[in-house]
């Protein structure tokens, strides 16, 4: 058993009491490997920005557990070499789907998981929930659940269609299970095609697609019944078209991707949302740098050479969206 305390990491609690309360919300970056981490913890540093490190089920099979454990515990010590004297670093399984995957996270290092039991029936959400809670919470990890279902794909995560959360449910799931967050469907989507064409308009003067709004009015509502919850958006990159633009000029084909406009994040995170989850951008811009790495330098073969530029492509990825959900300076 290890602690995620042992590591230097910390869990939600204070960290989303603390953004519900000051009107921001928490950026959390799922990483696949040691650009992404880099990138995210020099960014964190920089901006003095709380911040979630994700980690998918299968990113954790990719990585490796105990690797990833030494890699979290290493991402605390950089923090503090670059200055940061108290890093607020969490480290959160995202979307694990049985008992058994939560409580390997929480026995390895895990400060925080995520049981999404959204796709089974409310009931049986519940008791897995509740499940994962009492085991979680026996160990100070906090627990983050999911009521509704996002459309999209990311990792082995998929649903052709959303289902928006039910803000009549939430005070119930929330009592019963007694998880700690909860993550929302209002229109948000997984990976880099959230809308199709017909979910969309197009800008008569771009050309671009114009993604339909969130239901923010679902949002108030689920605030209303709880109050100063703490609430998640899954599925909340914006597809930045520069770099689905660089992708394509470089042999890519991205054709007609589109996300979340960063306006609407924004204005999410002034409400009682609280975590803000984004994976496919930092993809995006790692794939553009690469791309266009080995488009311009074909003999090139050295990966530092073409990861490099990646990694300072997120860098500057990372450090805007602090700033857009307003993290920026909130930690010690």
């Amino acid at each position: 058993m290890v602690s995620y305390k042992e590591l230097g990491l910390v869990n939600t609690k204070a960290m989303f009491a603390k953004a519900v309360n000051g009107g921001y919300a928490i950026p959390a970056f799922n990483f696949n490997n040691m650009e992404q981490l880099q990138a995210i913890i020099m960014s964190a540093a920089e901006q003095k920005s709380p911040v979630i490190l994700q980690v998918s089920k299968g990113a954790r099979n990719y990585a490796n557990q105990t690797l990833l454990r030494y890699m979290a515990e290493g991402a605390v010590a950089y923090a503090k070499e670059l200055g940061w004297e108290k890093p607020e670093i969490v480290l959160h399984l995202d979307h694990g789907d049985s008992f058994e995957l939560c409580k390997s996270c929480v026995d390895t290092g895990f400060s925080s998981v995520m049981i999404d039991a959204s796709h089974l029936p409310y009931e049986e959400n519940i008791a897995l929930t509740k499940k994962v809670v009492e085991y979680a919470h026996a160990h100070d990890v906090t627990v983050e659940a999911e009521l509704g279902v996002l459309a999209g794909v990311e990792d082995e995560v998929s649903s052709a269609v959303s289902h928006y959360t039910k803000p009549e449910e939430v005070v119930d799931f929330a009592t019963r299970t007694g998880c700690d967050s909860l993550a929302i469907s209002i229109g948000t989507s997984h990976g880099a095609y959230k809308f199709t064409p017909a979910q969309c308009t197009r800008d008569p003067k771009t050309g671009k697609l114009v993604p339909p709004p969130l239901a923010f009015d679902v949002l108030a509502a689920i605030e209303e019944q709880l109050p100063g919850f703490p609430i998640v958006l899954h599925g909340s990159s914006s597809v930045p078209q520069e770099y689905v633009d660089i992708i394509n000029a470089n042999g890519g084909k991205l054709p007609d991707a589109v996300g979340i406009p960063e306006e609407q994040l924004a204005q999410a995170s002034k409400s009682a949302v609280c975590k803000i989850n984004i994976d496919s951008d930092s993809r995006l811009a790692l794939t553009a740098a690469v791309r266009q790495v080995l488009n311009q330098k074909p003999a090139e073969f050295d990966p530092r050479k073409y990861l490099g530029p990646a990694r300072d492509e997120m860098v500057k990825l990372y450090t805007h969206k602090i700033q857009v959900l307003g993290s920026a300076g909130k930690s010690e």
